[in-house]
């Protein structure tokens, strides 16, 4: 064994993991619209072979638990086959699996997300739920950290959904999600509100994707690659590791 995965392991098991696990990465994704070529399920299946991944590199340190495969995606609503947790779902759960993994022994929690519409959740979750259960919790985007890739190989201004970045991910991570002969260009919406209201704009607020995108995505998903992808995952990779290695080693 090279790595602890909950799922796939007899409790025996999980009881001599529990000897050297330090720690619990928990994904978090979605399952919400990706566009016209990838599926819905594209932030759950990236968060968790992430995780296991993660995982791989932490053992013994880590464990991987279950997948949170639904998340915060109000903003998608309108596109046919999403599903949104409201934000207080998403906190009651993850307070569930802390507190059931904490009566089990495990006291540090990483938050692996997957989908950018969980991060003001998880913001909140890893502050109420470390001083609540006397815990400690953290949380991590996916390929946040990957800075250099991203900025070698991503040329679009407006990225981050079913995207170059995002599908080049999926085509080394996980290639059924992707449908390569239908990968498109963002349909953008260049007259929209939502200008206005993007992260860093000195006013944020809600509004839905279609506002934003006709089709769905945005970014220029033709540019994809695996190669790209395996250098912005495993540069994440690589970031994640230490950092979590420096927390639970200390």
């Amino acid at each position: 064994m090279n790595a602890y995965n909950l799922t796939e392991m007899t409790w025996p098991e999980v009881e001599e993991a529990l000897a050297t696990a330090r720690l619990a990465i928990i994904p978090v994704g979605a399952h919400e619209q990706h566009g016209p070529h990838m599926n819905e399920s594209c932030d759950a299946v990236l968060a968790e072979a992430m995780a296991r991944k993660l995982g791989e590199r932490l053992f013994p340190l880590a464990l991987v638990t279950p997948t949170v495969n639904m998340g915060v995606s109000p903003h998608h609503m309108n596109f046919p086959g999403t599903i949104t947790l409201r934000p207080e779902t998403l906190l009651a759960v993850l307070r569930d699996m802390v507190t059931s993994l904490k009566q089990h022994g495990l006291t540090r929690f990483l938050f692996l997300n997957g989908h950018g519409g969980n991060q003001s959740t998880l913001n909140l979750a890893t502050q109420s739920l470390s001083q609540e259960l006397g815990v400690e919790c953290y949380s991590a985007k996916t390929t946040a950290s990957a800075t250099e890739s991203i900025k070698a190989h991503v040329e679009s201004k407006l990225y981050g959904h079913s995207c170059e970045r995002e599908v080049s991910e999926a085509l080394y991570l996980a290639p059924q999600l992707v449908r390569e002969d239908r990968l498109v260009k963002g349909d953008i919406v260049e007259d929209g509100r939502w200008q206005a209201l993007r992260p860093g704009q000195p006013v944020q607020g809600f509004y839905f994707y279609e506002e934003m995108t006709r089709n769905g995505n945005i970014g220029d998903a033709t540019k994809a690659s695996l190669d790209i992808g395996e250098a912005i995952v495993e540069e994440a990779l690589a970031k994640l590791a230490t950092s979590v290695r420096e927390l639970i080693e200390r």
